[in-house]
């Protein structure tokens, strides 16, 4: 079922596809650091490692999604949808809804970070600094949905890898291979 033009490109560029695994690495790195820490007793070396990991790891994630958007509103490869009607329409539904999730998560985590009024930095080499101050009443607004958009970004991006596999094994179309590096048409 590949409605792909046979003279069309067959994968995205490069830059495409080191940014869409970056990011997926950096969600299930930041998913695990967080519920690994919180099995750890409050205030033990690992478990404030962990949390400074999960920081940096996370606002290098925010520069990630924000290149990766501006390079696909901007010069990334356009391809020709891998299918049509309705499975079109679930996967671009699907693309816009972990965007705008990812783009959510990543304020949450520094509206919380600024709610718990401690400094943080960027792998140790920079403070971060605050640029808006709340009542620490939000902690826990902001820590909660925060850790709810985790889930649901899990959850969705789990039924993504499980379609592209879907794809892959059971319609045997070129869906997930446009996001593989390899060798082939670029």
């Amino acid at each position: 079922m590949n409605n792909l033009n046979p003279d069309s490109p067959i994968r995205y560029d490069r830059l495409t596809m080191t940014l869409h695994w970056l990011t997926a690495v950096l969600v299930i790195g930041l998913f695990a650091s967080a519920q690994t820490w919180e099995q750890l007793a409050k205030g033990t070396p690992l478990r404030k490692e962990l949390q400074a990991l999960h920081i940096s790891c996370g606002i290098l994630l925010a520069v990630i999604v924000i290149a990766r958007l501006l390079w696909r509103l901007s010069q990334g490869k356009r391809l020709p949808a891998a299918n049509k009607g309705a499975m079109n329409i679930l996967a671009k539904t699907a693309h816009g809804a972990l965007y705008a999730l990812l783009l959510s998560q990543i304020v949450l985590g520094f509206l919380f970070r600024w709610a718990q009024a401690e400094p943080f930095s960027f792998f140790g080499l920079f403070d971060v600094p605050t640029l808006v101050t709340f009542d620490k009443s939000m902690k826990s607004v902001f820590g909660g949905l925060h850790e709810q958009v985790a889930w649901v970004i899990i959850i969705l991006a789990s039924l993504h890898a499980v379609m592209a596999l879907v794809h892959h094994y059971g319609l045997r179309d070129n869906t997930l291979r446009r996001m593989l590096p390899g060798r082939g048409s670029n």
